[in-house]
């Protein structure tokens, strides 16, 4: 992971020891790299420099203001999935005239929200949004610049969770209704169709699904034009994969080769919507050890990180390595253990059976790859408030989120009058 490296002996992000961030934090705690976040953004910038593309970071898989606001400031834009993402990303320095507005249940009052701040672009992804839509752009006397979310039954090959572009997926409009969907736009007041919108999954690792998708997006676009729509605009979505553990994720040079080689002469800007692939790598989820458990067939790591904290293995299955924060000596004993947190499910477990070194109670590990879809999708369930998140440049390192406190916890209810 870039950003992260042992240095005498001791797990650092950049130039800062976790075992300090630990000791001035508190664990768990999110790590996030600068260095790390601008390598990536930079990786898609270069891959595809010469092209009409620009670079929406989708805010869903990190929405810490100091993750966006370092994208903002190498000239990024987002794609976000609720009014409430639309107001980090411009809090953050990403102006709503770089914002497109994807998601499959917009409320009224959304659409009027991003069209008040000047929205690049919704993506619609059915009928009754696109006439509700019209009807709040109608009622501003404004016409709202849409791209039309098109599912081409393409099978991503990757988790059913974050497969998105199959027919049994709630995403996007049934291909083969596209056009009289378009039609149907360019019928309702307030509606300018302005591109494409697909997005087939998450984690990809094989560019032959989005090759597939994006061949259909292009084909369904010379259709559109004959229909006498001015299509200018591709969203292409986001979903590259990253590596956890022993995947290939695809080539960035290689993916931007692909894009330009089908969409290079249709005369459209191009929009790409990564997320994991911008931040996942780029983060940590630092906890410490509490006991160490034998039972009658195995061993336990008891940690105070759980799955409210981290709840993709229990949700996904999900694979992340398992760093000690103190470097392991060569040639020392491993042995398999199940990293477990001390929440009162037995779906709270990070890993089985993982082969790692002797570990004993308040050492430090460090959870990989734990940058997107983290802190973002964290819970208070057993009423553990949320963790910190802190931001690392160079030697230096900032609090970005505070620990939450149960005492903020318990302010946000009421006691009913009749209770007294």
């Amino acid at each position: 992971m870039i950003g992260f490296s042992y240095r005498s002996g001791v797990l650092h992000a950049e130039g800062v020891p976790l075992t300090a961030i630990a000791a001035a934090v508190g664990t768990p705690v999110y790590v996030y790299s600068t260095e790390a976040l601008e390598h990536a953004y930079r990786a898609y910038a270069q891959a595809f420099e010469g092209q009409d593309a620009g670079v929406c970071y989708a805010l869903k898989a990190n929405s810490n203001l100091a993750v966006i606001r370092t994208f903002a400031r190498l000239g990024a834009g987002a794609d976000v999935v609720s009014e409430g993402e639309l107001r980090r990303a411009m809090a953050a320095g990403i102006p709503a005239s770089r914002v497109v507005f994807s998601g499959v249940g917009k409320t009224r009052t959304e659409m009027r929200t991003a069209l008040e701040a000047g929205i690049h672009q919704l993506n619609v992804e059915s009928v009754p949004e696109l006439e509700a839509l019209s009807e709040v752009a109608s009622s501003m006397g404004v016409e709202a610049p849409i791209a039309i979310r098109v599912n081409p039954d393409v099978d991503a090959k990757t988790h059913a969770k974050i497969a998105t572009g199959k027919k049994e997926n709630k995403f996007g409009i049934d291909w083969d209704h596209a056009r009289a969907v378009y039609a149907r736009a360019a019928a309702l007041p307030g509606i300018k169709a302005v591109g494409i919108a697909v997005h087939i999954g998450s984690q990809l690792t094989d560019l032959a699904p989005f090759r597939a998708a994006y061949t259909r997006v292009a084909d369904l676009l010379h259709q559109l034009r004959e229909d006498g729509h001015d299509i200018r605009r591709l969203d292409l979505g986001g979903g590259l994969g990253i590596r956890y553990k022993e995947e290939a994720p695809p080539d960035l040079p290689a993916y931007a080769d692909m894009v330009r080689s089908i969409t290079g002469n249709l005369g459209c800007q191009v929009t790409l919507e990564p997320g994991r692939s911008l931040v996942g790598n780029a983060g940590v989820l630092l906890s410490r050890v509490i006991y160490v458990k034998q039972g009658l067939h195995r061993r336990f790591l008891i940690v105070d990180a759980a799955m409210n904290d981290l709840i993709r293995p229990s949700l996904y299955d999900a694979y992340h390595a398992v760093l000690p924060v103190t470097e392991p000596v060569s040639g020392v004993e491993i042995a398999p253990i199940d990293v477990v947190g001390p929440v009162c499910e037995s779906g709270d477990t990070f890993a089985l059976q993982r082969p790692l070194p002797a570990l004993a109670a308040d050492d430090l590990i460090a959870f990989g790859s734990a940058g997107a879809y983290g802190a973002v999708m964290a819970s208070t369930y057993n009423t553990r408030p949320l963790v910190p998140e802190v931001l690392v440049n160079g030697d230096a390192f900032a609090v970005t989120r505070r620990r939450q406190t149960v005492e903020e916890l318990l302010a946000m209810e009421e006691r009913p009058d009749w209770q007294g």
